[in-house]
């Protein structure tokens, strides 16, 4: 599994890093337009992220703001809706109207922070998020 994590902060990213390298390759960006750049390396590779992490509140572009973005772009190359990247995002903010922009830019999950890793894995689960057998 082709995993993507976008978080500025760097122990969030590091804690994120060893949770979810047990379950694929994880690539690691520092802000939104990092994220969407690597969403978009991704398919030109013909190889992309089927689980990405975005944190909220990140530098030049927010996390709602790259969902959006990867969300469009997945709708631009015909990705089929079983196909498109599992999305989670991850904040300290519990601001409802950021929860509710989220799912209704196609966010599959919400964690928030400090991530409470039982209650994450529970989620990748319910994703159907398997760890990586290799």
């Amino acid at each position: 599994m082709k995993i993507l994590i976008a978080e500025d902060d760097l122990a969030s990213r590091k804690y994120l890093y060893k949770l979810l390298s047990e379950y694929g390759e994880c690539d690691l960006v520092v802000d939104g337009l990092e994220a969407i750049d690597a969403y978009l390396m991704s398919l030109k590779e013909e190889s992309p992220y089927e689980l990405i992490c975005l944190d909220v509140m990140m530098p030049k572009v927010d996390g709602v703001r790259a969902l959006k973005a990867i969300r469009d772009l997945e709708i631009q190359k015909g990705i089929p809706c079983e196909k498109q990247a599992k999305i989670i995002m991850t904040t300290v903010l519990a601001e409802s109207d950021y929860v509710q922009k989220a799912f209704e830019y196609g966010c599959d999950a919400y964690a928030s922070k400090p991530i409470d890793s039982v209650k994450f894995l529970e989620v990748m689960e319910k994703l159907g998020v398997v760890k990586n057998t290799k």
